[in-house]
């Protein structure tokens, strides 16, 4: 399986066409047969782990059978003439899931091969929640302090927030120099480790997920930031 995501930056005064694409493009990926899961999303502040909506910044997650169907999508398409039209920057990475856990619009959508081989090399995260709307003060109240640790945790490379709508569907996307640097955030870091206690304490989620992958490939820009695959 292949997996796709692309943030892309939209000029000022062409952020009515993003929110236009939003739906008109749900069309063409609906009809894309070869297309097996996809998400068209809107993105934080300066596409960052951050609550407030950013209008300028937007994203497409798709997946395939193979890298055939997804150049082709990328090269012919009419989604993506539309995000390279209308953009000024655009960063697109190329994923193979690694391990998959949860579901997302119940569905499981990333498919994961089984393989004897340990992979060693930089780690992308997808973690994806759906919060409950009586949950959303507290969520708010304590996201802000993981992200902020995210950043500055050793190993950290990148990281994107994305979602289908603001506040209540979330998902972060994430590089990482290996697994270990990942885990270790992930489960030595006290602000990280602390939200994921109170996230299973007081059941802030109606559905989550959590998605490990190695990168295939890689291009353009996320806020002047190039990641080499």
């Amino acid at each position: 399986m292949i997996v796709a995501l692309t943030i892309t930056k939209f000029r000022g005064f062409t952020i009515p066409f993003a929110f236009i694409g939003m739906v008109v493009l749900r069309f063409p990926l609906w009809l894309n047969k070869k297309c097996r899961f996809w998400k068209l999303m809107g993105s934080g502040k300066d596409a960052q782990v951050d609550l407030a909506p950013d209008y300028k910044h937007w994203a497409v997650l798709t997946t395939w059978d193979n890298r055939i169907d997804c150049d082709n999508f990328y090269r012919d398409s009419f989604v993506m003439k539309w995000f390279s039209f209308f953009g000024i920057e655009s960063f697109t990475i190329l994923l193979n899931p690694l391990s998959s856990h949860g579901l997302w619009s119940k569905i499981e959508p990333f498919k994961v091969e089984k393989t004897s081989k340990t992979y060693t090399g930089k780690i992308a995260v997808i973690t994806r929640a759906a919060i409950k709307f009586n949950k959303l003060n507290e969520f708010r109240q304590n996201i802000k302090r993981a992200a902020d640790a995210m950043r500055v945790a050793p190993g950290f490379i990148l990281s994107a927030g994305v979602g289908e709508n603001p506040f209540f569907d979330q998902a972060t996307f994430s590089i990482w120099e290996s697994a270990e640097s990942m885990k270790a955030y992930a489960y030595q870091s006290h602000d990280h480790s602390d939200v994921i206690k109170l996230t299973r304490e007081r059941k802030w989620y109606k559905e989550e997920l959590f998605a490990r992958f190695s990168i295939i490939d890689s291009w353009g820009t996320l806020n002047g930031v190039c990641i080499e695959s």
